[in-house]
């Protein structure tokens, strides 16, 4: 079953108070939460028999499930889910975690780089977990364009930006690139740059090569299109991810399977793998979302969680996220203010640098 008003529905008082307590006692411990624990602490005073008789009903329901025989019951992904969307009960943000994050982002006349490189190792120090950082493109007007030789099969495209900015990207040419060439597919590119930003930039491009196809020589053309290439395909979107604080998810206790699937977490991470879901979040609308285990296929061999909120310009305009990887048990109710406050925290700071 996955409606979830029909399953709150289904549910009295009891069962729900029942299936909180579980929740919340899994997500202190670790571990599976029993009937005898539950009667010391339910408004309600019962007994183990009636409770146990509770649980096996939110076992049926698809919301808790029991690791062992006889032991307690711990939450399924779907009960998580449940619990967050319905019953999590979000804090206000802890003075000492605003301290530190205010601490280290408290220099903000380094580059944006740094700065953000910042960030991502403070909500790993934070939260104990490991942290993501999508950092923004940069989209001010570009002022020049230039392709460089290295090699017969190495290049250069660098692109220079209206405030200073510099950008390069390692490329293979086309076969038979001449200097001249190059030196036409830059003088045809800085003819129509115009001021304007790369992804204005690349729709002029199309349109001015098939107005003025008999102009371009063949391998000027072949070298614009690889060139700007570059900028286009996932792996320059992959660039822009940050992640620190590996180490705090493999040094937690666990088993030798458990400490595997956050390896090939972070491998698939390194090799840029399957993250489109975490990049498309910045276009998807502000606010903290979180995603258990499964929801995200990135997270789905791991038994991860993650929680993330884009941040914003002074336009009000989605250019980056950060966000946290944690165990399913993660203390949803601290790290959600505490992403929170760091994405809302970047957006001005980035805005107050214009």
């Amino acid at each position: 079953m996955t409606d979830k008003t029909g399953i709150f529905d289904q549910m009295n008082d009891r069962s729900r108070e029942v299936f909180r307590r579980v929740v919340e006692g899994y997500l202190e411990s670790g571990g599976p939460v029993g009937s005898r624990t539950l009667t010391r602490t339910l408004s309600e005073k019962v007994s183990a028999a009636t409770i146990r008789n509770v649980m096996q009903d939110l076992e049926y329901l698809g919301l808790l499930d029991s690791p062992h025989v006889s032991a307690g019951r711990v939450p399924t992904q779907q009960g998580l889910r449940m619990f967050v969307d319905g019953l999590l009960e979000v804090g206000d943000l802890e003075s000492d975690d605003r301290r530190k994050i205010d601490e280290t982002l408290g220099d903000t006349r380094s580059d944006v780089a740094g700065l953000l490189d910042r960030v991502s190792t403070a909500l790993s120090g934070v939260t104990h977990g490991a942290s993501l950082v999508l950092t923004p493109k940069h989209e001010a007007p570009i002022r020049h364009i230039e392709f460089v030789s290295l090699a017969q099969d190495r290049a250069l495209v660098v692109l220079v930006f209206a405030d200073g900015h510099v950008e390069n990207r390692l490329f293979s040419p086309p076969p038979g690139q001449t200097p001249s060439s190059m030196r036409e597919a830059a003088n045809f590119l800085n003819a129509i740059v115009g001021g304007r930003t790369l992804g204005d930039l690349q729709p002029v491009i199309a349109k001015e090569i098939a107005a003025r196809r008999q102009e371009i020589d063949r391998l000027a053309h072949d070298m614009i299109e690889s060139g700007l290439a570059v900028w286009e395909n996932a792996g320059e979107r992959n660039e822009r991810l940050i992640v620190r604080g590996r180490s705090n998810l493999l040094d937690r206790e666990g088993s030798d399977e458990d400490v595997e699937r956050i390896r090939t977490l972070f491998d698939d991470l390194e090799r840029k793998r399957d993250i489109a879901e975490f990049l498309e979040l910045t276009d998807e609308g502000e606010g903290v979302r979180i995603f258990i285990g499964s929801e995200n296929k990135l997270f789905s061999l791991s038994g991860s969680s993650l929680v993330v909120s884009p941040y914003m310009n002074a336009d009000r305009k989605i250019i980056g996220a950060v966000g946290v990887i944690g165990p399913t048990r993660l203390n949803y109710g601290r790290i959600v203010p505490i992403v929170d406050y760091t994405a809302q925290l970047v957006g001005k700071i980035l805005s107050d640098r214009g």
